[in-house]
């Protein structure tokens, strides 16, 4: 599942996903849109925040 599916589908904005993962708000949509890498930790936490394996979520 996709970084924006996986928001989206919790009813969240981008700012409040930045609140809940303590990133700015600016980082998030070149992440939704494949215009920046994750690094593996934040790929962790953000696995672990949606509730699905990082295998999951690094499957985009």
């Amino acid at each position: 599942m996709k970084l924006k599916e996986l928001r989206q589908a919790k009813g969240m904005t981008r700012v409040q996903l930045s609140k809940a993962i303590d990133v700015r708000v600016r980082t998030i949509a070149p992440w939704e849109n494949g215009e920046s890498d994750i690094f593996l930790k934040t790929a962790i936490m953000l696995s672990t925040y949606f509730n699905v394996t990082l295998d999951e979520f690094i499957s985009l």
